[in-house]
């Protein structure tokens, strides 16, 4: 059995929660729902729960007018690039740094719990931010990716 390279897995679990944050944001862009809407919510009988006025903060930005589910693709967007990464962000030192992929993916978790269509891709984000933090623990380092290139058929 080999050990489990935790940043290797990390950007996994990254890659997976970043497009699922992008294809909830886009469709959280459509139907607008705030997630903690049922904790001082009145129920009402034909219409559900209906939130209490103290919500109306989240209401506006993220009912009325989708700032939040917009702040959120763009975020994944930008992390999406990083990860995968973009040619002009390869062998770069802040490619190959934990801390900036743990503060990305921890704003992605607060920006997509927000809105209810993005819980799944917050615990998935929240998950990888968890996994890049033993990583760094552990003291691994991703390696400059010089030896990485194709070999031209070799296997």
């Amino acid at each position: 059995m080999g050990n489990l390279v935790w940043h290797e897995y990390a950007r996994y679990v990254s890659l997976t929660a970043t497009v699922y944050t992008i294809w909830s944001a886009f469709w959280g862009m459509l139907y607008r729902k705030f997630i903690f809407d049922f904790v001082n919510g009145i129920v009402r009988s034909p219409g559900g729960v209906q939130p209490a006025p103290s919500d109306g903060i989240f209401i506006s930005i993220i009912v009325k007018a989708p700032i939040v589910q917009i702040l959120s693709m763009v975020l994944a967007i930008g992390i999406l690039a990083f990860e995968y990464p973009v040619p002009f962000l390869k062998n770069t030192a802040i490619h190959r740094s934990f801390p900036v992929r743990i503060i990305l993916l921890l704003l992605q978790t607060f920006f997509a719990i927000l809105y209810y269509q993005g819980t799944n891709g917050a615990i998935y984000s929240f998950i990888a931010a968890l996994c890049y933090t033993r990583a760094q623990l552990k003291g691994e380092t991703m390696a400059e990716a010089k030896d990485n290139k194709g070999r031209g058929g070799r296997a």
